[in-house]
């Protein structure tokens, strides 16, 4: 599936991987294997920004992926997050999708939101955003309408 699929029909709070179709270099080679790993991975989907224009220059439409966390201890010191312009030559798969009655948070209202935590259910969004506290997060349910119109859009495009 190309990025610009991804953009237009994969919901947000799924898992997507990428891959450049390359096959991993043997372990021993450390520098290697660290440089096919950003060009072959997986993540959760967190956000799509539209493209825009800044005097004459012009920026693609692009998603960004969470890819992971580092820390100890359960702090997290770092995270990794990809975003891909919809130009992209990688191939990208959707590994699993968010289910039906999941509900997503978001860190903010309006389009530079960004997914903070895909939850079970409602009273587990309200238990995770009363303990992290996002003072302007947006709770959306995910429909089963969103979910079936989600995978028939990308049964017509593939």
């Amino acid at each position: 599936m190309s990025a610009s699929l991804i953009f237009d029909i994969v919901p947000i709070g799924s898992i997507v991987a990428w891959s450049d179709g390359a096959p991993p270099p043997p372990k021993r080679h450390r520098k290697k294997l660290s440089a096919w790993k950003t060009r072959n991975s997986q993540g959760r989907l967190i956000r799509k920004q539209e493209g825009r224009r800044t005097g004459s220059y012009v920026a693609l439409p692009e998603f960004t992926i969470h890819e992971n966390d580092f820390g100890s201890a359960g702090t997290i010191a770092l995270r990794v997050f990809r975003t891909f312009a919809i130009d992209s030559d990688l191939t990208f798969t959707v590994v699993e999708r968010p289910a039906t009655g999941s509900v997503r948070v978001f860190d903010r209202p309006g389009e530079r939101a960004e997914l903070v935590h895909l939850a079970a259910n409602r009273a587990a969004a309200e238990a995770w955003l009363k303990q992290h506290g996002y003072p302007e997060a947006v709770v959306d349910e995910v429909t089963a309408y969103e979910a079936q119109a989600e995978i028939a859009k990308g049964r017509d495009a593939a």
